[in-house]
């Protein structure tokens, strides 16, 4: 294809380009460890435009983090739709919970949010994961119906879902480990249906 014939993107392709680099970045590497110009080479831009873009690294940082949380947003939404409105609280936690392979099938999205937490020594950092971390809570409790204690114990076993995925004992390629095969056996949370 010749240079005249090439389609250029656009400005918010290029971001979304970027944002995408940078969520794998992230996750791989956690928040202080990444830098902008591993996520720009990613990307396939320069350096000085990922920062036109985003401004800093922490707002990238933030970008990305925030995609993934919106995205399990979007993933608890979905999962609760095939369950029917009425259901008890406990039927529609285990409609969410189907959610959870998704997550489980995408450990970089796991891997930004723990890395989120663990960067929360951040003043910035902290008051967002801490916001969007409680818009999840709460999103579950909407969706559900489900009393304080029965979703903190779904966010519970959410949680440790995302350890075991991050040590590699759960998951597509997760490394089988009899202690986790259990623990995932006995799981609140369905992993396949």
């Amino acid at each position: 294809m010749s240079s005249s014939t090439r389609v250029r993107m656009t400005a918010s392709e290029r971001g979304e380009q970027v944002l995408l680099a940078a969520v794998s970045a992230f996750a791989e590497s956690g928040y202080a460890a990444t830098r902008t110009d591993e996520i720009a080479r990613r990307a396939g831009v320069s350096q000085p435009y990922v920062i036109r873009l985003f401004g800093t690294k922490q707002h990238l940082f933030l970008s990305a983090l925030h995609r993934v949380c919106d995205r399990i947003e979007e993933v608890f939404r979905t999962a609760r739709e095939t369950a029917a409105p009425d259901v008890p609280p406990e039927v529609a936690l285990d409609a969410l919970g189907h959610g959870f392979q998704t997550f489980l099938d995408d450990r970089e999205m796991l891997q930004l949010f723990l890395h989120g937490f663990a960067a929360s020594g951040d003043a910035t950092i902290g008051d967002d994961v801490r916001d969007r971390f409680g818009k999840i809570y709460q999103l579950v409790r909407d969706l559900t119906g489900a009393d304080a204690h029965g979703t903190r114990e779904f966010i519970a076993t959410g949680m440790l879902l995302t350890v075991l995925s991050a040590i590699q004992v759960a998951g597509p390629d997760a490394v089988e480990t009899p202690w986790a095969v259990e623990m995932l056996n006995d799981c609140a949370i369905p992993l396949s249906d």
